[in-house]
């Protein structure tokens, strides 16, 4: 009995070893795939897709259908189109003598010599001056009307009136400018006009010389 029984003794406990051992390594691969680390996934992190945002770190991606020269070109286009003419876009002229009544009348003419549409509002500066450029006579008064906004797009012009009496009929003291000039509204620089017309009024009870506002065109 004793040699019976010692042999049945171990197989149980290589049994009983052998289901300890199978239940350790089914808890083990169960710890493994809840708590360890995941499998890279191929669709979230582009592990396996490349990326569809931008690769460089802090990099924005551009707005749709509309590339930085789109941008660049419409801020450009804006500027180009909006604001008052400058002196250096002008170019300035006097026309033909008008005369009539013992008056005198020149129209003096802006027109848009830069590449971009712009405006012009109310009078133009005028004052006649010598070969030396010292202003002969007084400042021109604005004669009455009502301004308007005269939109130039490029080689269009706008004119104003400059008129004063004849000085021989006036009896004003005369003199013969070298030029006239002329300064577009809101603008400090003056644009600097040959004068070929003879004399003007710089002085004496008739001496006034008037200017209207800017209006389209180049003269009545």
């Amino acid at each position: 009995m004793a040699n019976t029984s010692q042999p049945l003794h171990r197989t149980a406990l290589l049994a009983s070893g052998v289901a300890v051992l199978g239940l350790l390594t089914a808890c083990g691969s169960e710890s493994a795939t809840s708590s360890g680390s995941p499998e890279p996934a191929t669709t979230s992190r582009g592990s396996a897709e490349p990326s569809a945002g931008p690769a460089t770190p802090g990099a924005t991606s551009p707005t749709v259908g509309a590339s930085p020269s789109d941008t660049v070109g419409s801020a450009s286009a804006s500027a180009r189109t909006d604001g008052r003419c400058r002196t250096s876009e002008l170019r300035a002229a006097v026309g033909r003598v008008d005369p009539g009544a013992g008056q005198r009348n020149f129209p003096v003419v802006l027109t848009n010599a830069s590449d971009r549409t712009c405006t012009v509002y109310g009078f133009p500066g005028a004052a006649f001056v010598d070969a030396a450029g010292k202003q002969l006579g007084p400042d021109p008064e604005r004669a009455s009307g009502s301004p308007e906004t005269v939109t130039l797009t490029p080689g269009r012009s706008a004119w104003a009136g400059l008129s004063f009496s004849s000085p021989q009929i006036s009896g004003a003291h005369m003199a013969a400018p070298a030029a006239l000039l002329v300064t577009p509204p809101d603008e400090r620089e003056p644009l600097k006009v040959p004068w070929t017309a003879g004399e003007v009024p710089v002085g004496g009870n008739a001496s006034s010389v008037s200017v209207t506002a800017l209006e389209p065109g180049t003269g009545p």
